[in-house]
């Protein structure tokens, strides 16, 4: 492939990972229902900066809109068996409760929206250089119409995060979707560059590896979770400082997965540099592992500061797409060279 579609898939990455960590921000800062529509703001291309840009009676408006919204979203998963999850969101009266306008949070996700825009043109741009330049690449060009497809869908998604109010389990299955788009990405990656190494991984590393990279998985999907138990504290009313208390076993758990972790990847950095495997992105998943220790001590005895949890969870997803990426090393053809 051409340099300029390789950097270009970086970039697309790159983007791809912004989307991940300004969503972070935007859950942080409570700026999820900061635009009551989508994929518009309040009915408008550039967002209101003051309440007197507002139409009339929105709030009456986007209640109306979430409350057929919802009734859409709980048929189709009550047509694929989730009967309980859908009568729920028919019943919870307080999922078409306005807020109140607020122009920061306002525009905290509309800057959301637009990194999330310009991540799905760059899917889309990738997509189709692929289609004109390398459709003979069949397993290429169906990864990046795959990954095209799940973009769409994610913004789908969105959508029904802001009809249902920021209904915990629908932003857990938005960050899940996200994670699977990254690994995607990154394998398309792998396969333009076309790298082979001539290195004989034993098994033992390889198994180990897979082990890592799932507890890795495991443990984004878990921080969610704990994410979404916060979410509940939130609508209850309780203060920020008291969070970790009404959590303690979500939130220990948690951590102490963290240590199962740290250990795996420190025996597979200490196995790479002993069987000299030239994996260099092992060093940096433990210097993150180590910064996500940090953060998490600064979350139990700092009260959860804000600005810490999009950094807490743009580490492990930086982690996720390295481990993705380090996968490219176990590719082993015995006559193939070094490029």
């Amino acid at each position: 492939m051409s340099r300029g579609y390789i950097r270009f898939s970086w970039i697309t990455l790159v983007l791809i990972f912004l989307v991940i960590a300004a969503g972070s921000i935007v859950r942080t800062t409570g700026s999820g229902m900061g635009c009551p529509d989508w994929p518009k703001c309040f009915d408008q291309i550039i967002p209101p900066t003051s309440e007197d840009q507002l139409p009339a009676n929105y709030k009456e408006t986007y209640s109306e809109y979430r409350k057929n919204k919802i009734e859409k979203f709980a048929n189709l998963i009550e047509s694929i068996g989730f009967e309980e999850e859908a009568q729920k969101l028919r019943t919870d009266r307080s999922l078409l409760v306005e807020e109140d306008f607020n122009a920061a949070r306002t525009w905290t996700e509309y800057g959301n929206r637009l990194v999330g825009f310009l991540a799905g043109n760059a899917v889309l741009i990738l997509f189709i250089w692929t289609f004109f330049r390398y459709r003979k690449h069949r397993k290429l060009l169906l990864l990046t119409f795959l990954n095209l497809i799940l973009m769409g869908f994610e913004g789908w998604l969105g959508s029904i995060v802001v009809a249902t109010n920021l209904v915990p389990w629908t932003i857990t299955l938005h960050m899940f979707f996200a994670l699977i788009i990254v690994g995607i990405h990154v394998k398309i990656i792998r396969i333009a560059k076309d790298r082979s190494f001539q290195i004989k991984i034993k098994p033992t590393f390889k198994y180990l590896f897979y082990f890592s990279l799932a507890l890795t998985f495991i443990q984004i999907i878990l921080g969610a979770q704990v994410r979404q138990e916060i979410d509940f504290l939130v609508i209850e009313g309780v203060d920020r400082a008291q969070w970790i208390d009404g959590m303690a076993g979500d939130f220990l758990f948690h951590r102490s997965f963290s240590w199962l972790l740290l250990a795996t990847n420190v025996v597979l950095l200490w196995m790479n540099q002993k069987a000299a495997y030239g994996i260099p992105g092992l060093k940096i998943i433990v210097g993150l592992l180590i910064l996500l220790f940090i953060t998490g001590v600064l979350f139990s005895y700092a009260g959860m500061p804000a600005l810490l949890q999009p950094i807490h969870l743009l580490a492990a997803a930086i982690i996720l797409g390295i481990q993705f990426y380090s996968l490219d090393y176990f590719k082993y053809k015995r006559d193939s060279m070094i490029r």
